[in-house]
Parts: C-alpha cells; structure tokens; sequence
C-alpha cells in the first residue's frame, strides 16, 4: 500500500483551496517529496476533480514560504512555486498551508521564469486582511525564488529528476 498523504492549499480565511492525495516518495536535504503520476487527479475547494495529464512532484522544504511543484513533459510549466505559508503537517498523512497567491513559474520551452499573481496578491490582502509580517514574508519569498529558479539554484536545477522519474510513467 503506498504511503499516500493529502495535500489541503487553503486560502488565508481558513477555506479549502487545491487538494489532492500524493505518494510520499522520500526525504533529502531540500524537504519532503510527494509525487503523483499522469491521470491523477485534483481539485479546487470542493468541486469537481481536475485530472491531471502529466506526471509531477511537489517538494515541501521545512519551514520556507513556498513549496514547489516540478512538471514531466510535455507540460509547458516546468517548475510551478506556490508562494505560502510553511507547510504544517496535521499528521504523517496531511499536510496543510496558507496559499498566498503569488506564483512562481519556469517555462519549459524558453527556460523564462515569471512572477504570476501579483494583482491576486494585492487583492487577497485587503480582502483577506493579511498581515504585514506576512506579506513581507511572501515578498521575500518571491524574490528568493525568483533569483534561485531563474538561476537553476537547487532544488531548482537537477534535484527533482531522480524523484520525477519514480512517478513518470506510472499510474495513478
């Protein structure tokens, strides 16, 4: 039986935002990785299950304010960060964090690396009423990641492979 784990996305007011069930795949000096294999699935609060096409993994550092999804081709996203709270594990099979709505993103084709979600982000903090410590936090974050993806500074250059190749090709 795999070690299955349910990754909760909330957004800042407590409701269930993405969610999705993943295998534990291990440990290393970056975090913890979880992956799920194309034709898996997900979905937004509770609606309707998403599925998802390509193989990925997502890498939970300790107590950093991101987590990072890392994409199998051909997806054209290849690295796609979540800006948000440190991940807090309920237990050894759920882990849970604020999504702050700042993203992230490394293009496969070209290698550009964006930060998406910036009006998201000034809305969600009047409407979510975040505090200051917090949106510095995630602004320091978004220029960590930006410089560190855009640079291929690990976990961002080759240490998802290894892990992305234990779930491509699998199925769900």
């Amino acid at each position: 039986m795999p070690d299955l784990v349910s990754v909760n996305y909330r957004k800042y007011d407590g409701s269930l935002h993405w969610n999705l069930r993943m295998r534990r795949l291990g440990e290393d000096d970056h975090g913890v990785w979880l992956g799920l294999p194309g034709g898996g699935v997900m979905r937004k609060g509770y609606g309707p299950m998403v599925p998802i096409a390509c193989a990925h993994v997502v890498l939970l550092p300790r107590d950093a304010w991101w987590t990072a999804a890392f994409n199998a081709p051909p997806r054209e996203t290849e690295i796609y960060c979540d800006i948000a709270t440190p991940a807090r594990w309920v237990s050894s099979h759920e882990v849970t964090m604020v999504d702050l709505d700042l993203d992230v993103i490394r293009k496969r084709a070209d290698g550009r690396t964006l930060l998406d979600d910036e009006d998201e982000f000034a809305e969600h903090q009047v409407r979510y009423g975040y505090p200051a410590d917090v949106v510095a936090e995630a602004e320091a974050a978004g220029r960590w990641l930006m410089e560190a993806v855009e640079g291929r500074a690990e976990p961002f250059g080759d240490a998802s492979k290894a892990w992305l190749d234990m779930v491509d090709g699998e199925r769900p």
